[in-house]
């Protein structure tokens, strides 16, 4: 098969032949019709994730077809029409019992602890656990597109966040997570103020649910502007994009007992940003993290996509081929372009 590899951190990705995979018993093998181009796949280009072992095929927002299964598979079949989340759970841990498979204790991630879909097939683990069925009526750019960044958007506001109608909520960063969080507040009823340097990912921000908006770039005051437009602050925060700087922001804007979600990577140089914890003590605000989602919990998103209430395919941003992924893959650090881009030409 064909696929991105890197023998390297940080060095020129290359598309080569490489040995088609086999599944596991417990797992499957994959046809892959489309995969997210993610930030996730630049960290781990770059060496900030201590699990990926080289050379590597990075990609891990991927949807496709079944092409072969593991003699313990039970659940699944050749031709069926699935997605993964990017965390996937052993089924075994204390963790998983509990049903939090996305901080399974024995986790695995394609493009992270094993070989990952910029590739034409991918194998995954513990298949009966974690994969999802996609209806008929989505396609596979959409579906691969919900992988990583609007699924872990969806447990950041709706199951970390407790966003209620009514509440303000404050999005920094507008790229694919920060957008995905913006349709999926406001579909839960909030009020989203949306912060971005960057106006026409701003503007955008607007024609998917955000109410206001804010230009850090020309406002020195991020934090006092989210308060001052809130009338105290927003009710929940999500940091979109993993900067110390929007982490910050993120926290600052708070109105008292709010809760700031981190969803953004903090990894490298920015792996320990600094924090206003007496503002966290006295205003007995919460700080918490979303790694990314339960194959379960799909389901009430998949409802609300059927039913138009959330619209990931408005999300979609450019679409390139295979051969493109390796310059994409070195760019993403750049931050170009709207919404979610896609290989889905192999």
């Amino acid at each position: 098969m064909k696929a991105v590899v890197f023998e390297a951190f940080g060095e020129t990705p290359a598309l080569r032949a490489v040995p088609d995979p086999t599944p596991s018993p417990e797992g499957v093998v994959v046809k892959v019709e489309a995969t997210g181009l993610c930030r996730s796949d630049w960290h781990g280009w770059m060496g900030h994730d201590p699990d990926i072992r080289l050379p590597h095929v990075p990609g891990h927002e991927l949807a496709g077809t079944i092409s072969a299964a593991g003699s313990r598979v039970t659940k699944w079949k050749e031709g069926d029409r699935v997605t993964v989340p990017f965390v996937a759970g052993c089924g075994r841990c204390f963790e998983c019992h509990s049903g939090n498979h996305q901080v399974c204790e024995n986790q695995y991630q394609p493009g992270f602890t094993a070989w990952g879909s910029y590739a034409e097939y991918v194998a995954l683990d513990f298949a009966d656990t974690n994969l999802v069925a996609l209806p008929d009526s989505m396609d596979f750019a959409t579906a691969a597109s919900l992988g990583c960044r609007f699924a872990t958007a969806f447990r950041a506001v709706v199951d970390q966040g407790r966003v209620t109608p009514g509440e303000w909520v404050a999005v920094h960063g507008c790229g694919g997570v920060g957008l995905s969080a913006i349709m999926i507040a406001s579909a839960m009823g909030a009020n989203v103020v949306a912060i971005d340097v960057v106006d026409e990912k701003l503007d955008f921000a607007r024609k998917v649910g955000a109410v206001a908006t804010i230009n850090g770039a020309r406002t020195p005051k991020v934090a006092a502007a989210v308060r001052e437009l809130t009338k105290g602050g927003a009710h929940m925060s999500v940091d979109a994009l993993g900067h110390p700087t929007t982490c910050y922001n993120s926290i600052s804007n708070l109105r008292r007992r709010g809760r700031h979600v981190q969803v953004g990577l903090m990894l490298g140089d920015h792996a320990k940003p600094q924090i206003p914890m007496a503002r966290i003590v006295a205003h007995e605000l919460e700080i918490l993290g979303a790694h990314g989602i339960q194959a379960f919990r799909y389901q009430a998103m998949l409802e609300m996509i059927g039913t138009g209430k959330l619209r990931p395919d408005l999300l979609l941003g450019r679409r390139i081929s295979l051969h493109e992924a390796p310059a994409a893959l070195m760019a993403m650090d750049n931050f170009e372009g709207i919404g979610i881009g896609v290989i889905d030409s192999f």
